[in-house]
């Protein structure tokens, strides 16, 4: 990481405090920015090397380790750019690197040597280069700006300002600036980003999805969620596209893997880029969440892939180009039913809406802080009572291109289409056309890529008769002038516009279409007039929501500020893909009465599940041969006399950390996090050491199913072990 000036790094980065350190005995809630360290109280918790080994401004630590790997975090294990991860987080490029004869998804790939390692398309390397804290910049930009539009216009315009000062500083580097705390408190990070990203080890289906949706969000688990990457740069060490003359990359720091593994009650930590959490909202926001977005979407999802699964039963083809799309969907479906459940066991609603009285009267019991704050709640709840007015149009607008592809395809032509009406003149209609024409070729196959005639059909009808029930301020106009009378009518309308559309042929489009200007102008389609119309409803709407985003950002920065003072305490921001430490103890939990769940499975409960018969519970016959000869290796753990395959523990993750390296007290891996326990998906909103548990595969299983099963024993020697 860089060094910044002292000034620069006296700023306590991410917070605003002067507190003192917190020393926790036990794990409590907090994604620690690495600023905030000194306040975790790892070496009380049972950390055995220094904090400065784990991260020191300017000098080498474990965090170099680490990197973001498109929506994962993963961690660099050898000093030839080896890197683990999640077996989910490369399943889309084993998905795009596969074919029905060359089935990677389902048979796994191990590459012997450099030469044999496959491309793995749509995947970047990205690791934190270096930040600071830019707070003041941003809010000294909007000071005295009371116009809510006007505010979040400028403070975009200051990020990416911020943004490109970076970048011209330093050309080798890709900048952010990301909001810690909402309307509060922002930095600048930096980052270095690799493109040249190749699969190396990837274990079959049955082992890397063992358990299916079945098992997704439970305890126990025996999953093998883990994959093996390699980041390649060109001769010079630069970041380069793939090429066949690149060079594997050497990293300032790789984690030393440990065989050993570790015990229940052992310290352990994570490093990673957790997504989102959201537990600095009123209790308005979970509202929103439980009534709204949660069981919409879930909803919606659970129709989507009903809809995907008919349309790959009988092509196999169809079912592989679907696959990333249905474990996507899958995943945040049962995530947000798991969500649901836990706000109405834990009755979040009513305790947030308890919190925010008290909030409410202790601004009134200061007269400076009423003057200042004393109508922040009722304007938090008007501005929510306007957002769930139309929460379903909102909901609908947001999902409508990611339901159907064909609605992307003609988003991508129309915007094309436009910039090339906007040319002065036919020569440069031309020249735009020519020197853009592979660029829209190339995101449109893309999205053709993952395309089913058959889902989008009903997906899009479903979408129809979704938008033609709503009332009030969630009808949605270019809907409503349809005048469709009932809910059968709308499904199929919607129906038809797939069905008799030009656009659901690739070939016809990237060839015939745009062949020339004039061809591509001419072109019409009643999907792109409808697509062009629900566009313009959709840019009315953003108007309205920029506006809003403008009050929130205000309401908030003074919501979490007020709260700082009423509960005399600093707060962890919410997670937001920045780098975080987390840290606890393998430990295992009782879900409900009478019941406690151990912190360790192992290969035996996969046999027990396979004895179901169940499609989700096959596993590699291998592993049945090898458990029965009890040929476990080194990686046997003695209390068990078996391998352990997952394990549990209650460090505060969520998504974003699939892939986190899980380290020892000496900073070794020893696992892989992956998970969460059903009763845990409600981290995002409250966390509580009863119930929140975070899931891994335990190295010790990774080492053994590489060893014994897949015979990539080159993986081993590359580790050092």
């Amino acid at each position: 990481m860089k060094l910044f000036n002292k000034k620069s790094w006296s700023l306590l980065l991410f917070l605003a405090v002067s507190a003192p350190t917190i020393m926790a005995k036990s794990p409590d809630e907090g994604m620690f920015p690495l600023s905030e360290l000194s306040r975790a109280g790892l070496k009380n918790a049972g950390l055995k090397i220094s904090e400065k080994d784990i991260y020191n401004p300017g000098k080498v630590g474990l965090v170099d380790a680490l990197v973001q790997v498109s929506g994962c975090t993963g961690s660099f294990i050898s000093s030839s750019g080896l890197i683990i991860t999640n077996h989910h987080c490369a399943f889309s490029a084993v998905q795009l690197a596969s074919t029905p004869i060359d089935n990677y998804l389902r048979n796994g790939f191990v590459a012997q040597s450099h030469e044999q390692e496959i491309e793995a398309r749509g995947l970047t390397i990205r690791i934190t280069d270096s930040y600071e804290d830019v707070s003041d910049k941003i809010l000294a930009a909007v000071a005295h700006i009371t116009d809510p539009s006007e505010r979040i216009t400028l403070i975009k315009k200051k990020q990416q300002e911020l943004v490109e000062e970076a970048q011209k500083q330093d050309p080798t580097i890709k900048a952010e600036v990301s909001e810690m705390f909402i309307g509060k408190t922002y930095v600048l990070f930096r980052y270095k980003t690799i493109e040249d990203v190749r699969l190396v080890y990837i274990p079959r289906q049955t082992i890397g999805e063992f358990g299916g949706e079945t098992d997704n969000w439970v305890w126990p688990r025996h999953t093998g969620d883990y994959s093996f990457l390699r980041a390649y740069v060109g001769k010079d060490g630069a970041s380069a596209k793939f090429s066949k003359d690149n060079i594997p990359y050497q990293p300032k720091k790789f984690l030393k893997v440990n065989p050993k593994g570790v015990n229940e009650n052992d310290f352990v930590f994570i490093l990673g880029y957790p997504g989102k959490t959201f537990r600095h909202r009123p209790a308005q926001y979970i509202q929103y969440q439980q009534n709204f977005l949660l069981p919409y979407v879930s909803n919606l999802y659970e129709f989507q892939n009903e809809r995907m699964y008919e349309a790959g039963k009988t092509d196999r083809a169809t079912a592989l180009a679907l696959a990333t799309r249905i474990k996507r969907n899958a995943n945040v479906l049962k995530n947000y039913k798991g969500k649901l459940k836990g706000l109405r066991n834990i009755d979040l609603i009513n305790t947030k809406k308890k919190d925010d009285q008290a909030l409410a009267a202790f601004i009134l019991s200061k007269p400076d802080l009423k003057s200042k704050y004393g109508s922040l709640m009722s304007e938090i709840d008007g501005l929510y009572t306007l957002i769930n007015q139309d929460a379903y149009k909102e909901l609908w607008m947001n999902n409508i291109y990611t339901s159907t592809s064909l609605m992307r395809i003609a988003r991508e032509i129309n915007s094309f289409k436009l910039t090339l009406q906007q040319q002065n003149s036919s020569e440069q209609q031309k020249a735009f056309f020519e020197a853009n024409k592979e660029n829209v070729k190339t995101a449109l196959l893309e999205i053709y890529e993952s395309y089913s005639n058959y889902a989008d059909e009903r997906i899009l009808a479903h979408m129809f008769a979704d938008a033609q029930a709503f009332q009030g301020n969630n009808q949605i106009e270019t809907i409503q002038k349809l005048k469709l009378r009932d809910a059968n009518l709308a499904n199929a309308y919607g129906s038809q516009l797939i069905r008799n559309t030009k656009l659901n042929g690739c070939t016809q489009v990237l060839n015939q279409i745009l062949s020339s200007p004039n061809a591509f102008l001419a072109f019409s389609d009643p999907l792109l007039d409808f697509q062009n119309s629900l566009n313009q409803d959709i840019q009315q709407f953003a108007v309205e929501q920029k506006r809003r985003d403008g009050i929130l950002n205000k309401l908030m920065g003074d919501y979490v500020a007020v709260k700082e003072m009423y509960q005399s305490k600093n707060f962890i921001p919410d997670a937001n893909s920045t780098l975080r430490l987390t840290f606890g103890n393998v430990k295992g939990y009782s879900p409900v009465d009478a019941t406690y769940m151990n912190p360790f499975t192992t290969i035996a409960g996969i046999i027990q599940k396979g004895n179901l018969g169940e499609t989700d519970f096959d596993y590699p016959s291998e592993i049945k041969t090898a458990w029965e000869n009890k040929n476990f290796g080194p990686y046997v753990k003695k209390e068990l006399n078996d391998v352990p395959v997952n394990l549990l523990y209650n460090m505060d993750t969520t998504g974003g950390n699939s892939g986190s390296p899980i380290m020892n007290a000496y900073g070794e891996l020893i696992g892989v996090n992956f998970d969460r326990s059903y009763d845990a998906t409600i981290n995002d909103f409250a966390w509580n050491d009863s119930y929140s548990r975070s899931i891994g595969v335990d190295i010790r299983y990774v080492l053994w199913v590489a060893d014994k099963i897949d015979h990539a024993q080159f993986i081993l020697k590359e580790m050092g072990i």
